[in-house]
Order: C-alpha cells, then structure tokens, then sequence
C-alpha cells in the first residue's frame, strides 16, 4: 500500500504561488519603491531577456504581481538608488546588489566560461586596453570603444570590444545597465555597486552555494534538488549534497509530495494558505517568470506543459511566438499569444487556448479584465482577438461586455 505524501499537490501549489507573491493583495492605489522591494524581496532576482514583442520580460513579473506600475520605478531602484545589479545568475538576471558575494566565486572560478576565457588569454593585452579605456572614459557601450568598427571574426559575430567587455563583465571587472535598445552600458564594478558589497572577503564557494540555495528555496517555497538548483543555475550534484547537509541541519525541511518522485525541500518561512482567491489571484506570465521558468516543475506543480515557441517554425508552433500562461486561483487555466501592436495602438491576442475541464466563460472573464489592465499599462488603447484558438469566442464575449 502506497505511503501517504508529508504534502498534498494542492498544497505544494499553494506554497509555491504564496513564495512567489501571488497570494499577497495587489496594491490599491499607486504602486511605490516599496511595493517593488517587497516582490524583489520575495523572487531575488529578474530574468532579462531581448524579446520585446509584447515587454521586455524583466518588466512584466511586477505586473503579474502588483498590477500597473510605472516601469521607471524598476530603473529607478536599479541603476539610480543601485539596490539591483545585472550578473549571470538564472541566465542574464537583476539581482539584489547584498548578493553580489555570493556570485563571486562563479566570477573568480577558473573553470567557468572557457572559450571566453581562451579568447581572453589569447588577446591578453587587447582586453587590458579595453578595461583601461573604460576605467578612463566610462561608462560606455561596445560601440563607443576606441576601436568598435573591429571584428573578431564569424565565429563570435561580435566586435573584439564587444568579446572584452563580455569577459570582464562575466569575471566582475564592470558592471553593466541598460542603455537605448536594450544595449548593455558598461563601467568599472567600484563605480557602481556599494563599497559596502565589494569590501570584505566573500563566502567561500561552498558557503555561497549553500546561500544560493536557501535563497532559492525561500523564493520556491517547495522544490526538488533539481528545482532549486536551477533557480540560481547552481551545479545539481553539489546541490544535492548540500540541500541533504541543510535538510539534516534543520534549515529545511525534506518532505514528500503527492505524485512527485523525487523528495521535496520545503523552507522553514513558507506559508501555506488555506485557499487562493480565485477573484483576487490572476496574473499573465511571461514565459521568463520565475514561478514557471523550471518547465518540470511547472507541469508537476499544475499539470501544464508549457514549452516556448519562439524558436520553432512558424508553422510548427502549436499555441503561437510568445505566449503567456494564464492564473487563476491557484491554476493555469489558459495561454494566450500576446504582441503590443504599437503603431495601431492595441494589444493583439493572435490566440486564446482554454485547458481542459476549465469554465471557459469564468477563465475568459477574469482573462479579459486582466488584459484590459495589461493593455491600460502598456500605453495601448484598445484590446483586439484573433480567432485562433477555443477562447477567442468567449474572451472576445467578455471584452465586449
């Protein structure tokens, strides 16, 4: 006979959505530093990512937990008040500037980014230069170095400037914002981050890992050795070991979970809610939101196989380029493609896809307010529906009403 799991998969779901924010009440009124901090606080950090055809992704996690927010806010608290810094982290990601130490073992390790760090060797004067030139002229973007018409050839597709500036942003030697276009502005780390998180000796790289994953555990709620490792990308046979040495220490709890095979780690502040509101919880994700980006997780959290389409051919995608999963309550009821036209001034839902067994007039009813919201904080004026898609029909019902 079966043992009983420590956990329900309802309540796994129910601890993860509290971790990540979306059980806590939108702001009423208008959104400040504060609010931000505190779903900062709760996430640690935002992936970044050039797609633009709806939002830069980093944007769009504040949205789906605060709702309208001025986007200057995230710029504001970033790169003028300096309490987030960009690093390689869950890929390229805004990470709070007190974790800075707990990355620098990954900067400073030998191992890391060989053909990177191959190049660097190989061009050793070359790179010096580069990091002279903007310890002197800094900040600057590739294209302003001395030099930036150079090509390094085909393989890289990038300046030699570019490559530099790469390599010394990768090991720590400059910082970087964003500037026009989604272009990285680069200038030596003591110039930007706080002495405050460059003085000292960092944690050792063990100690850092072990960090890493208290964090990713606080900001999961509930995962698996694979889950938590992933969230800071740690490396998952240290990550076992370590996340066994902090469940036998007490600093979290390994339990067992309905349906899942692999043991569960739960952090010691994770809450679990009785219920989640289906009227209050409801938020679009981008396909770079934290509380999905582990698809494994994903789908043995809500049984949702969520796979991004962007790179497949056009006539091979199933639900469309970018789509966005749906929430509602405490599960992911639709997925809709989503574009901001901003020449006709709309957003453009060139699909709608209702999962199975859903209330397809209740899910298109609480679809359509949140983007009309959406619509409202992009600048754009109205909200168009396509007709691919079993939701179109009911979602373009509800916008009417």
């Amino acid at each position: 006979m079966p043992t009983k799991a420590d956990i329900s998969l309802d309540e796994a779901r129910r601890i993860a959505l509290a971790a990540q924010g979306f059980t806590d009440p939108r702001p009423r009124g208008r959104v400040d530093v504060r609010h931000l901090r505190r779903v900062l606080d709760r996430i640690g950090l935002l992936q970044i990512d050039s797609v633009n055809v709806l939002v830069r992704s980093h944007y769009m996690p504040l949205f789906s937990r605060l709702g309208p927010y001025p986007q200057t806010l995230l710029e504001d608290v970033a790169y003028v008040r300096g309490e987030l810094f960009e690093a390689w982290a869950h890929e390229a990601s805004l990470l709070p500037a007190r974790h800075y130490p707990l990355l620098r073992h990954r900067m400073t390790s030998e191992q890391a980014w060989p053909r990177h760090r191959a190049w660097a060797e190989a061009n050793r004067d070359y790179v010096e230069r580069v990091l002279e030139e903007v310890r002197g002229n800094g900040p600057l973007a590739a294209g302003e170095l001395e030099d930036a018409g150079r090509r390094a050839g085909t393989w890289w597709q990038r300046s030699k400037g570019k490559i530099a500036l790469e390599w010394h942003f990768r090991r720590g030697a400059v910082m970087a914002r964003r500037g026009a276009n989604f272009e990285r502005v680069y200038d030596v780390t003591e110039r930007v981050l706080a002495a405050d998180h460059l003085n000292g000796h960092p944690p050792g790289e063990a100690t850092a890992q072990r960090e890493l994953l208290l964090l990713a555990a606080r900001s999961h709620g509930i995962g698996t050795a694979r889950d938590l490792a992933d969230y800071y990308r740690s490396p998952i046979v240290e990550s076992r070991r370590h996340l066994r040495d902090l469940a036998e220490e007490g600093a979290l709890r390994q339990v067992t979970v309905e349906s899942w095979r692999e043991p569960a780690y739960v952090h010691p502040d994770a809450a679990l809610p009785r219920s989640v509101d289906l009227g209050a919880t409801r938020a679009l994700l981008t396909p770079f939101d934290s509380l999905i980006w582990e698809r494994a997780r994903t789908e043995r959290l809500f049984g949702f196989r969520y796979r991004i389409e962007i790179y497949v051919p056009e006539k091979k995608r199933r639900y469309g380029y970018y789509v966005l999963p749906f929430l509602l309550g405490d599960r992911l009821v639709a997925r809709v493609d989503l574009k901001a036209d901003r020449k006709a001034a709309r957003l453009l839902v060139r699909g709608a896809f209702a999962e199975q067994g859903v209330d397809a007039a209740r899910v298109a009813a609480a679809l359509a307010e949140e983007l009309r919201s959406l619509a409202g904080w992009l600048e754009l004026e109205r909200v168009t529906v396509g007709r691919r898609g079993d939701l179109t029909t009911p979602l373009r019902r509800a916008l009417r009403r």
